[in-house]
């Protein structure tokens, strides 16, 4: 398009003033708020103006300001359907939390609460005491204390524990995890002198024995959840450290990041120490993330001896990182559902031990329910992955309806773009539809997203 033509164009879109009073929005506009209203307005002006701008000669439309309010009406944290296989997706929300936890969440968050009141005694209480004895009974620690995030409760106890002293751990565990979070900079943050033994592969106790000294705060063994080290390969237990620790009266803390509470058995899956196996080989203080294999809502969790515990609840940077009403809610009902035996209501644990054979009926159904809708697809055998940092080397198997066309990442976009969107996973030249995370519930409504997308694409 010409310049001029370009620019004559573009002084023919409409001023808010204008739309706000012309007869045709007239219906449409009338119930809104008025910020919506013109928020809307200036949506579809600039749209329209863009078109323009990119040299197409469609001007302002009144279903612009419709496609604006639809957009608008839209939030910008909403439920997806995942496709991708991965049953802890970080990028996902990572754990969909229990029926029953989220019910208790909506309780707690749409009313008043005894959060930091103690209904007995009539007088302040802790905010994390709803979940402190079920966590002490659970994992047989003496105390509990919760934070936001497993990478606040690191923080949170070297710097209460350890600062301006030295925290002894191998460099076959200084870890990145998602996000850039590395375990030798979170030392720096929390004022602990970092000291590395041992190699990358190899790390034995007399590596930590033989760095301990009169400046020695804690010795540090960290699970590598995200990423396995195999062949000649040899370290430290935890048992073993604690044993060294006694001897010369240093703590050991171990961060197991990934939360197992109860060993999860199926095939394809690899065994993940629990907090449980952690405390009873004498680790005094442990760390874990609550939205990981534990299955609960985003939180870090600190469990161990109750005398150094306490230095971790009295800390300042305690309060910075403290937990909100609904976290603790919802950590209090998952946590209730492994205190009273009831794991298949747990999402997590559910999708992760499911069998082989009920995933490739669930996928038939979903082949079956494209095929009605003219959609051709074909089930195909695949690996899921427990994601999370979790069980690296764990390959869990599962089954696919498997979309080939010229363009898959085109057919992404579009469902990714559906209401709900559909995020699935693009491998060899074609589109993978995995049903390890969708229900029964999902196959219906995801067969009509992806016919809906088929239809607006080149497959």
């Amino acid at each position: 398009m010409e310049d001029a033509k370009k620019n004559a164009l573009l002084r023919t879109l409409p001023s808010i003033d204008e739309l706000l009073s012309r007869p045709s929005l007239a219906a449409l506009l009338a119930p809104l708020p008025r910020p919506l209203s013109l928020a809307a307005l200036r949506r579809a002006v600039e749209g329209a103006r863009a078109r323009l701008l990119r040299g197409e000669e469609a001007g302002f439309q009144d279903d612009d300001v419709r496609a604006a309010l639809a957009e608008l009406s839209k939030p910008n944290l909403r439920p997806v359907f995942n496709a991708t296989g991965v049953v802890l997706h970080t990028n996902l929300g990572r754990a969909p939390l229990a029926a029953r936890a989220a019910e208790r969440v909506r309780e707690i968050a749409v009313s008043y609460s005894n959060l930091e009141y103690d209904l007995d005694e009539g007088e302040r209480g802790s905010r994390y005491a709803p979940v402190v004895g079920l966590l002490v009974e659970l994992t047989g620690a003496e105390d509990a204390v919760v934070v936001n995030n497993n990478a606040a409760a690191v923080l949170l106890v070297l710097a209460s524990l350890c600062a301006g002293r030295e925290a002894i751990v191998s460099r076959g565990e200084l870890v990145e995890i998602g996000g850039g979070f590395r375990i030798p900079e979170v030392m720096r943050q929390s004022g602990a002198l970092l000291v590395e033994v041992g190699t990358t592969n190899r790390t034995r106790p007399g590596d930590y024995a033989a760095a301990i000294g009169p400046q020695t705060g804690l010795l540090v063994k960290v699970h590598r959840s995200n990423f396995a080290v195999v062949g000649f390969t040899e370290e430290a237990t935890a048992r073993e450290l604690s044993s060294l620790g006694r001897e010369r009266g240093v703590p050991l803390f171990e961060d197991l990041g990934s939360g197992c509470l109860v060993m999860m058995a199926a095939e394809g899956l690899t065994s993940e120490p629990t907090v449980k196996s952690a405390i009873s080989a004498g680790a005094d203080v442990v760390t874990f993330s609550g939205d990981k294999l534990l299955g609960g809502p985003q939180a870090g969790i600190i469990v161990g001896k109750k005398e150094l515990l306490a230095k971790v609840r009295k800390h300042s940077l305690n309060r910075a990182v403290r937990v909100d009403k609904m976290t603790v809610a919802g950590l209090e009902a998952t946590l209730e559902l492994y205190r009273d035996g009831r794991l298949d209501e747990l999402p997590v644990y559910r999708l992760l031990v499911q069998r082989p054979e009920e995933l490739q009926r669930r996928a038939e159904r979903l082949w079956e329910a494209l095929a009605e809708k003219g959609v051709s697809t074909r089930v195909v055998a695949t690996v899921s992955q427990v994601g999370g940092g979790a069980m690296p080397l764990a390959e869990p198997r599962s089954y696919a309806c498997a979309l080939g066309c010229r363009s898959p990442q085109a057919l992404h976009e579009l469902l990714r773009a559906g209401s709900p969107p559909v995020v699935a996973r693009v491998a060899e030249e074609q589109l993978l539809l995995d049903v390890r995370c969708l229900t029964e519930d999902d196959v219906a409504p995801v067969a009509q997203a992806v016919a809906a997308a088929t239809r607006d694409s080149s497959c």
